[in-house]
């Protein structure tokens, strides 16, 4: 994969505010194929969609809930956005939300790579892609579309209520975690099978978390890519000079997880947190508004505080979510500006 000279052309942060009626969100940049959405100013639940399953199809990453169908949530996706209804967890009068928007492919291909077919919107350039396909219950291969390995890949049972289930580079196919929950990871191989994704295809074992008999299935597919994302892992110093993460790029939108206990998905991004230190911090598995108001107290308190810098991260603070000491974390990163190209970053 060459390097992304100007990531804000596959993924970006835009902020709103909701008017209780219908609108249309702009100022993507692009027409998005993947839309997570949540309240900052409110307590509600996280809003994810996606352009494979359809507009109006819902998922909650707090939650283990199946699918749901809602005519008055994200009803279409844009050219440059996306639009809303009236529905409270996505639109309400006065409160304000929080949308991440990835670009795929704009359409999808069936892939035949693996020994299950599956239906894919893949972009091999910023190496992301959105996979759908039918468990068997018994181990079996998927193809994802992106012609390299990924990193991470999310995946969720459509059709039954079942734990969100992530696969990390650092952390193997032989661990299992769960987007929704704050708990460490388990050794488990029946997930992944024990066996590493590859170029073409990653392995699903025999549990319903991603490879449910007859269900449908959901996952996210990333590849790691020079100046656009990066996916790794740091041991926290328990110290207010914290550890620095380095990227390559100057992070547009970060997610922390401690492994070896229990923490929250810290989520932060540098629209919401426009100047350092950086604290705006929402969590994947918490309904509970965003850090910087009341509700996201009992969460986060006035920690995980980093400084996104041109080249990566720097925490900040003796935090338990982000720096515990001798604790062992998982990232994945987003890029707002590249180190290097034709669209350097600067500090701020």
């Amino acid at each position: 994969m060459a390097q992304i000279n100007k990531p804000t052309d596959y993924f970006n942060t835009v902020l709103y505010t909701g008017n209780g009626s219908t609108q249309s969100i702009t100022g993507v940049g692009f027409q998005p194929d993947w839309v997570w959405i949540k309240a900052r100013s409110a307590t509600r639940d996280h809003n994810l969609y996606d352009s494979v399953r359809g507009a109006t199809k819902w998922l909650d990453s707090q939650q283990t809930l199946a699918e749901d169908t809602f005519t008055n949530g994200l009803t279409s996706f844009d050219s440059d956005g996306f639009s809303v209804g009236d529905l409270i967890k996505s639109n309400n009068n006065s409160e304000t939300y929080a949308s991440w928007n990835w670009l795929a492919s704009n359409t999808t291909a069936s892939n035949t790579d693996g020994s299950i077919t599956s239906t894919v919107s893949a972009n091999t350039t910023s190496g992301f892609s959105i996979v759908s396909y039918t468990g068997t219950g018994s181990t079996a291969t998927v193809g994802h579309g992106l012609g390299v390995t990924p990193k991470m890949i999310i995946t969720k049972n459509r059709s039954s209520v079942e734990t969100w289930r992530p696969y990390h580079v650092a952390l193997g196919a032989g661990q299992a975690l769960a987007l929704n929950d704050v708990n460490a990871t388990d050794t488990d191989a029946a997930y992944w099978s024990n066996t590493e994704p590859t170029s073409s295809v990653f392995t699903v074992g025999t549990t319903a978390g991603t490879n449910g008999s007859g269900n449908s299935m959901i996952a996210y597919c990333f590849a790691e890519v020079k100046g656009f994302s990066k996916f790794g892992s740091y041991v926290g110093n328990g110290n207010a000079d914290g550890t620095f993460i380095y990227t390559g790029f100057k992070p547009a939108f970060v997610i922390f997880k401690k492994t070896s206990a229990v923490g929250n998905w810290a989520m932060l991004d540098s629209t919401r947190s426009y100047a350092n230190v950086a604290n705006h911090t929402l969590a994947t598995n918490s309904s509970n508004a965003e850090s910087s108001f009341g509700g996201g107290e009992s969460v986060f308190g006035a920690s995980n505080k980093v400084d996104i810098v041109s080249n990566g991260i720097k925490i900040r603070e003796a935090s338990d979510y982000n720096n515990a000491s001798g604790a062992t974390f998982i990232y994945m990163a987003f890029a707002e500006e590249p180190l290097v190209g034709d669209n350097p970053a600067t500090a701020r």
